[in-house]
Order: C-alpha cells, then sequence, then structure tokens
C-alpha cells in the first residue's frame, strides 16, 4: 500500500480524502468540525476514514488557523519596531476610502497599538544606501520594555529595508539574542517589496498568528507521531503550493487560505483533463461560497489582499490565489431584519449545532434546510446514511422564524431561502467574471463543495453559463487539490526604473539570488534537482499608471537585455487584462518575481468504466422548483456511483453520492465523462 493522504479543515466540515497509488483505491471521510478544539474533528475523521497512517506517505494539509486567528484577534501579543520617525505609518494606513458612501465606515484597526510600536535610529534611502548608521545598541532598551510587556511577538519592519536588510537582519540577531523565546518576523524575510504602510502590515500579522500556527503545527506533528506517521507532511500555502512544515513555522502568513486554494488547483487539473482551459471555480461549503477564475487553465494569483474585507481589512502583500469569498454557505441562517425583509448569511450555523435537520441543537433555519424541505437533499442519504436529516424540525424552524412572520407558506420560504442564496452567489460569480471584464458565457463552471452541486444549475443559468462539471468526489475536491499540489515558493524584489534605463546585468543577479533561494528551500524540503523549474516575471506598467501588471518573461530575453521582446510581452498581458494596450506610452518596470516550484508525483483517479452496466437509478422523491406554484412532483433520483460513462440524464432529477448532491432543472442535460465527471448541459430558456 502506498498512500497519499489530504485533510482540509473546513468551518463546517474536516474533510479527508486518500489515494492509493498502488491500487488506484480512493478513500474518503468527513466529519463535523469542532472550532472549541479542532484536534477532536481531525481525530474523529481520521479514524472514520480507517487508513493506516503509519504506512502514509504524504500528508498534506490545509486549515483555517491562521485566517480565523487574525479576524477573531485572537493573536499574539505582538510589539512592532521601526525606523525613527516612522512610528506613525501603521496607525495612518492610507487615505482612501473603498465605500464612499457608507456612513458607517469603519477604518482598518491595527493589531499592534501605537504604544508597543518602538523606533530605533537608523535610516536608508531608496538605494538601500545608508543615510543614518543603525544605533544597535538601541536594541536593548526595546527588549527590557518587551519583556515588561509580555509581549509574545515581535515584527521589525525598517524604512527601505527591501533595497538592503543588513539594518534589519542586525536587529533581529540582537532581538533572538535577547528575547529568544518571542516569536520573531523581519520584513525582508516575507517579501523585499516597496508600499511601506502594506509591508509592516504583512509583517505584522505574520508575527500575529505566528505563535498560535506554530502551536497548531506541532500539536498536529505529535497527532500524527502517536499513530506512528513516518512519512512528509506539507502545509498548503495561499498561493496554492505546499510547503514544509519548517518553513510554515516561519511564513504562517503564507497559509491564511491555505483551505479553499486547493480546490481551485483541483478545478484548474479536472478542465485540464477535459479540454476545457477557461473556468469559473465555484466551491460551497457549509459556511461560505467561494468563486475564483481560471485561465488557460492557471488559476490567477492576486499579489495582495485584505483580511477581513477590502473595505476595512488588515492588507497582506503575498501572493494568493484570487478567491471571492461570500457568507452564504449550506450552514447560512435564514433571517428577518428590522424591516421585514428576508436575509440569508453571512451568520453561519457551522458545524455545531449546525442546521435545525442536523439534530444536533441548532433552532436557527439554514440553507440546508430548505433544501431538505424542497426535496432537494434527501433526509436518509445524506453523508452516505451516515446521518439521518430531521425533515420536521426543519419545517417547524422555517415555520417559526420564516414562513410565520412573512405570512407564507414553509414551501414558499424555502424557496426563498434558496433565491436569495442563490442571488447572493450569483454577485460573486460576477465579481470575478463581469467585474474584471470576462464574460461569463465564454466559461464553464466547476461546481463542488458540499452544497456546490445543489446550486451550481441555478447560478449558471442566471448567468448564461452554458456547462456545469461535477468533478470526482466534489464534497472532498479541496482535499482533493491538496493531493495535486506541487511545492511552490515565491521571491519579489523591487527594481523601479524605466525599461529603458534597465541595468540588465543587474536585473540577472537579482534573479540569480532569487532563484538560488528558490532550489536550495525546494531541495531542503525534499525535492530533487530534476524536479524543481524557476519562472520568472518582471512586474511593469505604462508610466503614470499606479499599479503593474505581472508579466510573464524568459531568462534569455533578460541576458540579452531585450527590450523589444520584454516591451511586446507586457503589452500583451496588458490587452489580455484591459482589452486594449498602449504602444507609444513609456513603459516601467516596478518589480521582479520569481516562482520556484517542485513538481510532486501526480494522482489519477480511476476513470468510470465505458461498458458499465445500469442506469444508476434508485427511486423518486417529492421535490419543489421554482415556477411549480409551491407544488411537489416526483422526480427520479441517481446513485453516481453506479452511473456509467456516456449515460444521459434530463432534469429535473438528483444524482446523489456520499457528500454531495447534484441538481438538475427543467430541461438540463447531464453526461457522464469517461473519466467520471458530470457535465451538465444548462437549459437557458427555461
Amino acid at each position: 500500500m502506498s498512500l497519499v493522504v489530504a485533510l482540509d479543515i473546513g468551518g463546517t466540515f474536516t474533510d479527508l480524502v486518500a489515494f492509493d497509488l498502488s491500487t488506484g483505491t480512493v478513500i474518503q471521510a468527513k466529519d463535523s468540525t469542532t472550532p472549541y478544539d479542532l484536534s477532536v474533528g481531525i481525530r474523529k475523521t481520521l479514524a472514520k476514514s480507517g487508513l493506516p497512517i503509519s504506512r502514509v506517505d504524504t500528508f498534506v494539509h490545509g486549515s483555517t488557523v491562521a485566517i480565523n486567528t487574525a479576524i477573531e484577534r485572537t493573536g499574539a501579543k505582538t510589539a512592532l519596531i521601526v525606523t525613527q520617525g516612522t512610528r506613525d505609518v501603521y496607525q495612518i494606513g492610507r487615505g482612501n476610502r473603498p465605500e464612499s458612501y457608507n456612513f458607517l465606515f469603519k477604518r482598518p484597526q491595527p493589531l499592534v497599538p501605537r504604544r508597543r510600536t518602538f523606533e530605533i535610529v537608523e535610516r536608508l534611502d531608496a538605494e538601500g544606501e545608508v543615510v543614518v548608521e543603525l544605533d544597535v545598541g538601541g536594541v536593548a532598551p526595546i527588549a527590557e520594555r518587551l519583556k515588561a510587556e509580555q509581549v509574545e511577538a515581535t515584527a521589525v519592519c525598517l524604512i527601505h529595508s527591501w533595497a538592503n536588510p543588513a539594518h534589519e537582519v542586525a536587529v533581529g540577531d540582537q532581538l533572538k539574542k535577547l528575547v529568544p523565546d518571542l516569536f520573531h518576523s523581519l520584513s525582508h524575510g516575507i517579501l523585499r517589496e516597496y508600499r511601506e504602510y502594506e509591508r509592516i502590515s504583512t509583517t505584522v500579522l505574520n508575527s500575529y498568528v505566528g505563535p498560535r500556527v506554530s502551536r497548531y503545527l506541532q500539536d498536529f506533528e505529535n497527532l500524527l507521531g502517536d499513530a506512528e506517521f513516518r512519512g512528509q507532511f506539507l502545509i498548503m500555502q495561499s498561493n496554492g503550493g505546499a510547503m514544509s512544515p519548517e518553513t510554515a513555522r516561519l511564513l504562517p502568513v503564507a497559509t491564511m487560505e491555505s483551505g479553499p486554494v486547493g480546490g481551485i488547483i483541483a478545478a484548474s487539473e479536472t478542465g485540464r483533463e477535459l479540454g476545457v482551459c477557461n473556468l469559473i471555480a465555484f466551491d460551497m461549503g457549509g459556511t461560505t461560497a467561494k468563486v475564483s477564475l481560471v485561465q488557460e487553465n492557471e488559476p490567477v494569483i492576486a499579489q495582495g489582499y485584505f483580511v477581513g474585507g477590502e473595505a476595512s481589512g488588515l492588507p497582506v502583500m503575498y501572493p494568493v490565489i484570487d478567491i471571492v469569498e461570500v457568507g452564504a454557505g449550506g450552514g447560512s441562517i435564514a433571517w428577518i431584519d428590522e424591516v421585514g425583509a428576508l436575509k440569508v448569511g453571512p451568520r453561519s450555523a457551522g458545524g455545531h449545532p449546525g442546521p435545525v435537520c442536523y439534530g444536533l441543537g441548532g433552532e436557527a433555519p439554514t440553507v440546508t434546510d430548505a433544501n431538505l424541505i424542497l426535496g432537494r437533499l434527501g433526509s436518509d442519504r445524506f453523508l452516505g446514511g451516515e446521518m439521518q436529516l430531521d425533515t420536521q424540525a426543519a419545517r417547524t424552524a422555517i415555520q417559526k422564524n420564516i414562513a410565520g412572520p412573512l405570512g407564507v407558506s414553509v414551501e414558499d420560504a424555502a424557496l426563498g431561502i434558496i433565491k436569495i442564496a442563490v442571488a447572493e452567489m450569483s454577485l460573486a460569480v460576477q465579481s470575478v467574471s463581469i467585474g474584471r471584464g470576462h464574460d461569463p458565457r465564454d466559461f464553464a463552471m466547476v461546481a463542488f463543495g458540499g452544497a456546490g452541486p445543489l446550486h451550481a444549475a441555478e447560478i449558471a443559468r442566471e448567468l448564461n453559463i452554458p456547462k456545469v462539471i461535477i468533478p470526482r468526489v466534489p464534497g472532498h475536491f479541496s482535499a482533493l487539490g491538496m493531493l495535486l499540489a506541487d511545492l511552490r515558493h515565491d521571491f519579489v524584489r523591487t527594481y523601479y526604473k524605466p525599461l529603458a534605463e534597465c541595468d540588465f546585468a543587474a536585473l540577472q543577479k537579482i534573479f540569480a539570488e532569487m532563484e538560488a533561494s528558490a532550489r536550495d528551500l525546494l531541495i531542503a524540503e525534499g525535492m530533487r534537482a530534476d524536479q524543481t523549474s524557476i519562472h520568472i516575471y518582471l512586474d511593469m506598467r505604462y508610466a503614470g499608471q499606479e499599479f503593474p501588471i505581472q508579466t510573464p518573461v524568459s531568462a534569455h530575453a533578460i541576458a540579452e537585455g531585450d527590450m523589444q521582446a520584454l516591451r511586446a510581452a507586457f503589452d500583451r498581458s496588458h490587452e489580455r487584462r484591459f482589452g486594449h494596450q498602449a504602444v507609444h506610452e513609456d513603459v516601467e518596470v516596478v518589480n521582479c518575481r520569481l516562482t520556484g516550484r517542485g513538481r510532486r508525483d501526480r494522482v489519477q483517479l480511476p476513470s468510470t468504466s465505458v461498458g458499465s452496466t445500469g442506469s444508476g437509478l434508485i427511486g423518486a422523491r417529492d421535490m419543489i422548483f421554482d415556477g411549480w406554484g409551491g407544488a411537489a412532483r416526483q422526480c427520479p433520483v441517481y446513485q453516481r456511483d453506479e452511473l456509467p460513462a456516456g449515460e444521459r440524464i434530463s432534469g429535473p432529477a438528483a444524482v446523489s453520492e456520499y457528500a454531495s448532491t447534484t441538481i438538475l432543472h427543467e430541461g438540463d442535460v447531464l453526461t457522464v465523462a469517461a473519466s467520471g465527471e458530470l457535465v451538465i448541459e444548462i437549459n437557458r430558456g427555461h
């Protein structure tokens, strides 16, 4: 037996998927997430899987520990050390106001108060040249203050240290000697990119979540060690790659979005298998729904994001798969606001107590309860029959909290809950497609997560998306994506010059240094030299623009100083992004970027056997759809595992499997692909 295992902790469920490389066997397990102690849910899921952990070769893990720590503000007591004269940069932040007409708008609240922000005498200019020498002796009194304040972590971010880290290194060395038990972050070790406020915020976040993430990783390793695990343990990153736990302890900020990105990686691989290169990845779990764009079978990477929302969240300047998230999951609570309007989310019932129909003490009606009332979920087939759903409890909750106050039937209230949830998720899909200049009609949707296949067809019809793909093991798809992820590390170095004035020898030196760092790190994490690859980019922009575009370039063009090739590459990138190019405008280089990858052995899931007998029909149940006047009709129910390749099913119908249910609306046509995916042609005229 040669096993690879991935475990993904979501807001409602903890998912495990394992693959036996020798036999092709896929193992799935799912249990409720236990936010009061994540290890409880982890142990229950591992036990349910029945896996011999001692015989697992690779274990990949993604979790929400870092992001939850930041959002809940339960991180370490952190201090910030900056250059004399820049103490208020973190407090002031940016002067822009993202929501101009929001009278309740609030500025981001720093994680470090001004009284725990300390200045040290030193100064570098933007070229990295020393203007004021570092007063190394000034670190000792700061260390005494840190002890007095009982600080747990420090973040050091000296001005222009991205150009020359020497002063920051010296301060870090002193802190490690004077207060060795603290968690320390130096900004140049996280990213060497200009923009002082964002750089400070990213460094502070790294220290703020660092101690808790480190403890969590140690506890997880102990848990695996108790089960005699001796294989390779990997942690997912926000950029869609994996890394060792040793690297994760140094860069916990890189794990902020480590859970959701696995599904985006798997969606891109699914599209590649089916010959579909442009995809909208739609992941609906129990707590939230997440949407991301995949172009040319590559997830779209953003070079920064906000923890807590763009309007008043804290900026993180670190590569992340570009994901839009809304509070509309299966466990999202339906409620009536002060003016009598029906709302859904963002508050969620979570894993405990969960939706009312789970029978775990939940009292607030949720999207899952509404789906059960409408017959789209079967009460006796949830999680393959492991969990019986209480239909009467769901009806009672919706009647009491929604239908009664609104003066409508329980069925109409349930339809209303689904409509509002679908509308919210459709807006998220619009934001990553139409909002960024892409026509959703040119994309296929890959729908996954436990609740994604339930709602995907309705969202696709709303936005005229012609095709929906339900991948294999959709309820465990994010975990599956973790098995497909390569090791990956991103490096950046600001180099700001007009393209015509670039010193290409200097550019070569920068890329050579970053490449050496990338290869050393990948090899230290267990990769062979022949498994590593390097990809280089220049962030460029037209003169006068504020933000650059990451443009892939060749090492040959840099070595030859081929400005024409570099300019042409940027013009093409600009046209793809904005639909035009300004060939007569001057071009500026802003940053050098490099991605190092360590390719892991690919997991190949078994295909559905062509020529399997049987239609997969296992029965029928009453379902209610919009436009039926609230009346129920008998609709066929199929078991996915029994559907042969090439089978065609017309809606309305349901396709059931272990951790998810796919719903077909009237006129939708499903075909089982040879590799096992369910491909749905949406009836856009209905």
